[in-house]
């Protein structure tokens, strides 16, 4: 019988968008019962990017039993409210948030006769208390030692050398891989490593972490995040799951803008869905062009080339995220509601301003539970496809096997340039081969 192929899985960032990751992953859990499949772990290989490094590693430190990972993430998000997070009390936000406005306004009047030196907008000591209870980061060890993970990894953006790093740990012997601005370093990773993975710039402190025995400033994963798929490749992956956290594309249509001047809160929004979805997109685009190259190869040539094949399936929302979390602004605790209005998250609805700032910031249970249904509703459109990606057997009716849900995509199909829910992506064969490994 032959051996499946290694399957691993990429969770992106994206602060409190990341609620609909963990959708995606219970419609998966979901699909996979309905399905003739082993009991085994789906993903041995996984790695995650600032919130979704969280999420990475609370599924991989169930790994021996997936559906028991996947249920607790979903009581988790279910039930989130903004507190478990970060500080929302009244002295929290002032000791941070207001000092942070301060500074940024007045401070250089006020600098020269008072230390105001705050880290952040907010102060995220919560998570730390959350990330203890969620992530069970002791078994990694063991759960690799017995087979039922091959790689965990997490990526972080170091403040004091501006590399982007990726921290993971194998059951085998990976090289660490170096790139342009990029490396990774083997280590065990621990809670300071997702902490500084999450730490959205600005709005959460930086961590520091060792790298060869020299401390180091670190901040969220997604900064300088060239190629989010790489990691997976390099630690096995042969076909990979990639779930977003935003719109890949918008959609047809002209769509409603003010001529307004864009207040702090629309810049930083702006500039957040850069950090945490343009790499995605650009790698994406990267792989479909790469995908159409080698099928001008004549089949010799690529049966005679060392570049090898991997399937990716990418699962993104369907809807604007920014869109949902305009209503659910009212969701926030006042002190933060007050703190963002100060830098332009106003309104509600379609007349919100700021809410692209504010979807990364809305851990509370209204908007996050409908990220989880917008993320099962997404998954299971396209169960079929998600079926045959896994070359999973739907059952049938009496519960043995069926007909095989869908034909399997090869390399040579055909992708859609609007929306690309299924594409090949090719590793480096040879440090001459143009692929973003």
């Amino acid at each position: 019988m032959k051996t499946p192929p290694v399957t691993g899985l990429i969770l992106t960032g994206g602060g409190a968008r990341a609620a609909y990751q963990v959708g995606v992953l219970q419609a998966l859990a979901e699909i996979r019962r309905a399905c003739v499949v082993p009991d085994t772990n789906p993903f041995p290989v996984i790695t995650g990017t600032s919130a979704g490094a969280i999420n990475a590693a609370a599924l991989a430190g169930d790994a021996d039993d997936f559906d028991r990972g996947v249920d607790k993430l979903v009581s988790i998000w279910q039930g989130f409210h903004a507190d478990q997070v970060y500080r929302s009390d009244s002295i929290g936000v002032i000791r941070t948030g207001a000092r942070w406005l301060t500074m940024m306004s007045i401070g250089w009047v006020i600098a020269r006769w008072r230390r105001l030196k705050p880290r952040s907008l907010l102060d995220n000591t919560p998570l730390a208390g959350l990330l203890e209870r969620m992530v069970r980061l002791e078994r990694i060890p063991e759960l690799i030692r017995d087979g039922h993970l091959k790689a965990l990894a997490v990526s972080a953006s170091s403040y004091s050398s501006g590399e982007h790093v990726t921290f993971y740990n194998a059951a085998e012997e990976v090289p660490a891989w170096v790139r342009s601005q990029r490396r990774a370093v083997r280590d065990h990773i621990g809670l300071p490593h997702l902490l500084a993975s999450s730490a959205i710039p600005f709005v959460f402190p930086a961590k520091q972490l060792m790298i060869d025995d020299e401390p180091q400033w670190f901040g969220d994963g997604s900064m300088r995040q060239a190629a989010p798929i790489s990691p997976a490749i390099h630690l096995g992956a042969e076909r990979i799951l990639v779930v977003g956290a935003g719109r890949m594309h918008e959609p047809p249509g002209k769509r409603h803008v003010s001529a307004e001047y864009p207040t702090m809160a629309q810049i930083a929004g702006h500039a957040l869905s850069n950090i945490f979805l343009d790499a995605l997109a650009v790698d994406v685009e990267r792989l479909q062009r790469i995908n159409r190259t080698l099928q001008l190869l004549p089949a010799e040539a690529r049966e005679k080339s060392a570049l090898r094949p991997i399937d990716v399936l990418l699962i993104a929302p369907s809807q604007r995220l920014d869109d949902i979390a305009a209503r659910h602004l009212d969701a926030l605790p006042l002190t933060i509601r007050t703190l963002l209005r100060g830098v332009g998250v106003s309104g509600q609805g379609n007349d919100a301003r700021g809410a692209a700032l504010a979807s990364y910031l809305l851990f509370e249970s209204d908007y996050t539970r409908e990220l989880m249904a917008l993320g099962v509703s997404d998954t299971m459109a396209r169960r079929d496809e998600v079926a045959s990606f896994f070359g999973w057997a739907l059952r049938g009716e009496d519960g043995h096997p069926g007909e095989q849900a869908a034909a399997r995509r090869h390399a040579s199909a055909v992708i859609d340039p609007i929306m690309p829910e299924s594409v090949s992506y090719f590793s480096r064969g040879s440090d001459a081969a143009p692929l973003p490994a």
